[in-house]
């Protein structure tokens, strides 16, 4: 495959407002939409900004919407366009813009911060924790997150409604209330902490209409939607609604 020259749109600006701006640059084989970004730099927007660190899939930093859609930019080849298309890279939709491509995530960390951690169980020290592989199994694959809050874009009750932001945590960090939840050694239901409870009271998990849009372009392929929140809503359904569950829970707190 030889180089040829191909038509960008990028968005610039700031808070304030911006646009998309046109350019034509240099593709060679083997490159990503971000070494293109950074030729962009080098040679023709060289205030042109735009967050990446690892450039190998793994540290989340260089999410934005290439053609509208959600992706890293250090992941996506040129090769899958046609070189007569047209290129369009905006920043991430869901987040108040800094500059350019950059944009403010900081509603991530918050809602991170509104999860309750892991709780270890009183009977056992650090390094007598004991789990079976399956259950190991289950947790590895939500571990596997990089953070790059593509998940986070693509919810449209995240993305088309700035006022549910409040009450809903997005798909994120409800699977990681999920992954808490079904942890074999996490002992929140001693505290008192019940995170199914937590799940639909607290971060709003009844927003969530299972569309899979956070599952499609998740880059570490997690299957976000089938494996932890379609399960985390049966089992909170079944803690709500289910009679029988409901009378079992009243015969404990009798025998208390």
């Amino acid at each position: 495959m030889s180089s040829y020259k191909a038509d960008f749109k990028v968005w610039r600006g700031d808070i304030d407002g911006g646009g998309l701006e046109d350019f034509k640059v240099e593709v060679n084989e083997g490159e990503v939409v971000l070494d293109i970004i950074h030729r962009l730099q080098a040679t023709q927007a060289p205030d042109l900004a735009v967050r990446w660190n690892c450039k190998a899939g793994k540290c989340g930093s260089c999410s934005a919407e290439i053609n509208g859609r959600p992706r890293l930019l250090c992941m996506t080849r040129m090769s899958v366009f046609s070189r007569a298309e047209t290129i369009t890279v905006t920043p991430l939709r869901a987040f108040p813009v800094v500059r350019d491509l950059v944009t403010d995530v900081g509603f991530n960390y918050t809602k991170a911060r509104e999860v309750p951690s892991f709780v270890p169980p009183q009977d056992l020290a650090p390094g007598e924790y004991r789990m079976q592989q399956q259950d190991v199994d289950r947790s590895q694959e939500f571990r596997k997150c990089i953070e790059c809050f593509l998940c986070q874009d693509t919810c449209h009750v995240v993305r088309d409604h700035e006022e549910n932001k409040n009450a809903f945590a997005g798909p994120r960090f409800l699977m990681r209330v999920a992954e808490l939840d079904m942890h074999p050694l996490d002992a929140a239901a001693d505290t008192g902490l019940d995170r199914k409870t937590t799940a639909q009271d607290e971060h709003g998990l009844g927003y969530c209409n299972i569309t899979k849009c956070c599952t499609d372009v998740c880059p570490e392929g997690i299957k976000i939607t089938d494996n932890a929140l379609i399960p985390l809503k049966e089992r909170t359904v079944d803690r709500k609604y289910d009679p029988l569950v409901w009378l079992g829970d009243k015969i404990r707190r009798r025998g208390q």
